[in-house]
């Protein structure tokens, strides 16, 4: 793999019935932490880590995550005559110049190795990344993507994010068997989705960060549906690691599960004590709220 990874792929089709009912009017990828929604966390990972086009799978339904990422004239006039600078620049800056967003509709809901099939006529013939905007991972260094894909060009690799988790957690994630694992680092040699603790290879979960090589597309092509008639990931995954070397990575920095309530309300806590104008406000808060309990 030593093409630059310029593409990165988020699959932003999903319903988000676990944050209903508001989710009934916007899409879980919206959702704030602090000040900014999930999918701008994200989209600036997959730029720290090179990427210059992105690529959304979305439904025909969503529309304020485009929206996000147009422009807003008439906002962009009210706050340039106001002189709000700041808050300008923060609407501006939510893709960089040099940055193209490009939307895919996923027809039907038919799995997330459907929704990346989806991002094929974009991505083409190169490597690229997939990001779960649900997984958000707060690092002091470099970001996961980035992470991910100096691994993949040094080791010319795909490589797949993974963490560990107790082991009777391990039905909820795709578990990886690895083999040679040294370091933050190991070639997988079997991935199983949601496996029972009793039959679990490993404790080594999949994060929702991958670099992958363009054959994963034709794997994915050639994947049968399997639970819940879904085209897996997992599967396609499986079916590569029989041509292609592939790495798990034990990434750097904390991730947080926002597609459940409380990944989300510790995200924000996180967030908030790492901002400069929030940290003593949050602390004080969080101590009243405590001694209040």
């Amino acid at each position: 793999m030593s093409a630059r990874v310029r593409c990165a792929v988020f699959p932003v089709a999903g319903l988000g019935t676990r944050f209903l009912p508001a989710t009934k009017t916007v899409p879980k990828e919206m959702l704030p932490v602090v000040d900014r929604p999930l999918i701008q966390y994200a989209v600036d990972e997959a730029i720290e880590a090179g990427c210059d086009t992105l690529v959304f799978v979305t439904n025909r339904y969503k529309h304020s995550v485009a929206d996000y990422f147009d422009k807003a004239y008439e906002l962009e006039q009210k706050l340039e005559r106001a002189g709000k600078s700041e808050l300008l620049a923060s609407i501006r800056d939510v893709l960089p110049r040099h940055v193209r967003a490009v939307f895919v509709t996923q027809a039907e809901a038919l799995g997330l190795g459907h929704a990346v099939l989806c991002a094929r006529p974009v991505v083409g013939d190169q490597p690229f990344a997939v990001l779960l905007p649900d997984d958000l991972i707060w690092s002091r260094g470099a970001g996961a993507t980035r992470q991910l894909v100096e691994l993949a060009t040094q080791q010319k690799a795909s490589v797949i994010a993974v963490q560990d988790v107790p082991i009777e957690q391990t039905r909820s994630y795709g578990i990886v068997a690895t083999r040679d694992f040294t370091g933050r680092h190991g070639e997988i040699s079997a991935i199983v989705e949601k496996p029972r603790p009793e039959e679990s290879p490993s404790t080594l979960a999949v994060v929702g960060r991958y670099v992958l090589q363009p054959e994963i597309f034709e794997l994915l092509e050639s994947t049968k549906p399997g639970a819940g008639g879904e085209i897996q990931l997992t599967d396609g995954i499986a079916a590569l690691l029989k041509a292609h070397k592939t790495l798990a990575y034990r990434f750097e920095g904390r991730r947080f599960d926002c597609g459940s309530r409380i990944g989300l309300i510790e995200a924000t806590l996180q967030y908030a004590l790492e901002d400069d104008d929030l940290r003593d406000a949050a602390k004080a808060l969080m101590r009243q709220a405590l001694a209040k309990g």
